[in-house]
């Protein structure tokens, strides 16, 4: 029986999204009382739908009503070029020039008196509600079953501002908005090439988010471009508020700490990603673009890189990798090294790290749970309170509860120096979602280290590779150019070269526009 009423439910269900969906395809209304009781009734009769009804012509006037949405239209541009032309434009023309009937009415209004740059012919109820909801202006006429939408989207906006997730010494200094036009501005400026599409849709049945796709044919590979367009439109979700529900949507692998694609606020970093051959996902409403494949070598570039000498570039990239391994398995060193391998340490060094632990009650892996978790919740409640709360928050947690837990006896001195060391080498990796890999991984090389000693942490070393051997980021391999080994490739991996000799794209990325670059080494002129 039961199984009778969710059938039965079920069914209704479908009947119900049938009849809307047909309410909604069905075309426009052929007076303006009855789309304008359509529109009421729909939208809940809400305040900020403004709907202005008027007469068009003065011989024989026709009725028209102008709909926009109160706050994503701009006012000026709704009031000057198309309330004024229609109501004051349109009866000159009628007293200069004689016309015939309301078609040649409707004609002239199409061709002649709306101004708008955007200007789109509607037929269904779908399409005002698009328009309308989109920042449009609808434009209707009695007696017609069509009408038009003019481009009038003018909501307030952040502006551009410094970026505030990637700083850099030297570079660019503006960042991504939450608007999407503003985010494609920023792309067109700095590559000013024919070749550079986007690809815009609308995903989400609710929010209607926009979505663009960009990418530079004939740099991009079409294989990559396909699939990203494929997955996109396989999405069926009610809502897309930010670029992270695409990313956890349409990634290759969901069970894996490491991030399989790459966001940033940076448009030059953008660019220079669409330039190696990467197809860019952007999403209005957030100032977080999404770039593809991303790769495990890319989470420790920055666009400084590319700004400062190639052997600054090169010593801050190995400095990056060699911090990365600090905060993975600093604490589980020391928990294999003093519990299990005391003859691979100094014997001084042993004596004093003995002496410091001699009135601490717990071992060391508890010790270091123990500091690691109250690390982390002192910086998960620094980013979430409030900037004036934040920095006091971070002097009280380092400084005076660091300090009361060892004259307290709970924790060790030198575990307090390991910590420490853990979390400022997680900082100087460039971009988060790295960082918070590392965080997740760390515990459990602590307790393989525990365990098994320094086994388990080669161990887990192997099971980490392995891993990331495994994983695709859109049908590339995660550890490229190193596994598979490109010789290549490997001018800008662990280290840049100069940059008159990366004169190819990557061959991992690129297969057909290979050549970015005729250049060769720099010759003094002698004087």
């Amino acid at each position: 029986m039961a199984k009778i009423l969710r059938r039965t439910r079920k069914k209704k269900k479908k009947k119900i999204v049938e009849n809307i969906s047909s309410d909604y395809n069905q075309p426009i209304k052929q007076t303006i009382e009855e789309n304008k009781t359509f529109v009421n009734a729909e939208l809940g009769n809400s305040f900020d739908i403004v709907i202005r009804e008027f007469k068009l012509g003065k011989k024989n006037p026709i009725k028209a009503a102008v709909m926009y949405t109160d706050g994503l239209a701009d006012k000026d541009l709704v009031h000057n070029y198309v309330l004024e032309t229609l109501m004051i434009d349109v009866r000159e023309a009628e007293l200069n020039q004689q016309i015939a009937n309301s078609q040649d009415l409707y004609n002239r209004i199409k061709e002649f008196s709306l101004t708008g740059a955007e200007l789109t012919e509607i037929t269904t109820m779908k399409a005002i509600f698009n328009h309308l909801l989109s920042g449009d202006t609808i434009v209707l006429l009695d007696g017609f079953t069509n009408g038009f939408g003019v481009g009038s989207r003018g909501w307030q906006d952040r502006g551009v501002q410094e970026p505030s997730s990637e700083q850099v010494v030297r570079g660019p200094k503006d960042a991504f908005t939450e608007t999407i036009r503003t985010n494609t501005a920023l792309i067109r400026r700095r590559i000013k090439d024919t070749n550079l599409w986007f690809d815009t849709q609308k995903i989400g049945k609710r929010t209607k988010t926009d979505i663009a796709v960009a990418y530079i044919k004939g740099v991009a590979s079409d294989d990559i471009v396909s699939e990203v367009k494929e997955r996109l439109q396989k999405i069926d979700i009610d809502s897309i508020l930010e670029s992270g529900y695409i990313e956890e949507l349409i990634q290759d692998e969901t069970y894996t700490p490491f991030p399989l694609m790459y966001h940033t606020e940076r448009p030059d970093a953008i660019c220079a990603g669409l330039l190696e051959g990467r197809v860019a996902i952007l999403v209005d409403g957030t100032p977080f673009v999404l770039l593809v494949p991303a790769l495990f070598i890319d989470f420790f570039q920055s666009s400084e890189d590319y700004y400062q000498r190639s052997d600054i570039s090169s010593l801050l990239r190995l400095l990056r990798f060699f911090a990365f391994f600090l905060a993975m398995i600093t604490p589980s060193a020391y928990i294999a090294l003093t519990t299990f391998h005391q003859e691979m340490i100094p014997t001084p060094l042993l004596i004093s790290i003995a002496a410091q632990r001699e009135g601490v009650p717990f071992p060391a892996l508890v010790e270091a749970l123990m500091m690691e978790a109250t690390f982390e919740i002192l910086r998960e409640a620094g980013i979430r309170m409030p900037r004036a709360v934040g920095s006091a928050i971070s002097i009280v947690g380092t400084l005076i509860l660091g300090q009361s837990a060892v004259e307290a006896g709970i924790v060790s001195p030198a575990m307090v120096i390991v910590v420490s060391l853990t979390a400022i080498s997680s900082f100087v990796l460039p971009h988060y979602n790295i960082a918070i890999s590392v965080r997740m991984i760390r515990f459990c090389f602590m307790i393989l280290a525990a365990i098994f000693g320094l086994y388990g942490i080669i161990l887990g070393l192997i099971i980490m590779v392995l891993h990331l051997a495994s994983l695709r980021s859109f049908g590339i391999p995660y550890l490229s150019p190193m596994a598979p080994m490109g010789i290549k490739d490997q001018k800008d991996a662990l280290i840049r070269l100069p940059l008159w000799m990366q004169s190819r794209r990557p061959t991992y990325l690129n297969k057909q526009d290979k050549i970015r670059a005729n250049t060769k080494e720099p010759k003094p002129t002698r004087q």
